[in-house]
């Protein structure tokens, strides 16, 4: 009887402490996986985090003022380019720079520098397809002139006609001369795209 009582005692203690330790909500599960990240872990991410500040550092001041970047931020890119001459300051900057980051929310900062990364792609693209509207132009003529009026409505129908029948005389003439120069101009003045 007495080892009875001693055993449900020791049964009571036990749950609860083991109510006290089990995480009770969402929250404290949260908290729970947050202090399971071992230290490498935490040191990956720092260091993740300071290079990318580097990156931020290192653009130039009018590249950065297209970053959506936050007050304490751009305080902190302005000292940067004050000490950035100055090695071992720079280094510890950056480590601050990484912590400011750490609290900020970094996909719109990295949105608008894939944006700024890719905007060679895209001019590209779009000489290619200026290249080839007007290749088209000046091969197949009037069908594809009516098609582009309609598409771009600022475009001067004589105009337009004007020089791609002079960019064509020169095309058969087989030479690129200034018709066939300032009809590409037109088209890439006058042509949008989504």
């Amino acid at each position: 009887m007495f080892l009875l009582v001693q055993l449900c005692c020791i049964l009571q203690v036990t749950i609860t402490l083991l109510l006290n330790i089990m995480p009770q909500s969402a929250n404290d599960i949260d908290e729970l996986e947050e202090e399971l990240l071992s230290k490498s872990e935490i040191k990956r991410e720092m260091h993740r985090l300071q290079d990318f500040g580097l990156v931020i550092v290192k653009m130039s001041k009018h590249q950065r003022s297209k970053l959506p970047l936050t007050d304490e931020l751009k305080a902190s890119m302005v000292l940067a380019d004050k000490i950035a001459n100055k090695h071992e300051a720079l280094r510890r900057h950056v480590r601050h720079i990484a912590k400011i980051l750490a609290e900020t929310d970094l996909e719109p900062i990295k949105q608008a520098m894939d944006v700024m990364a890719n905007k060679h792609q895209q001019e590209s693209a779009k000489f290619d397809k200026l290249e080839k509207i007007h290749d088209e132009l000046i091969t197949q003529g009037n069908d594809n002139i009516e098609d582009l009026l309609a598409q771009c409505e600022t475009m001067e129908r004589q105009k337009l006609r004007q020089l791609v029948r002079q960019a064509k005389k020169e095309h058969k003439e087989e030479k690129v001369g200034k018709h066939y120069r300032d009809l590409f101009a037109y088209l890439k003045e006058h042509v949008i795209f989504n």
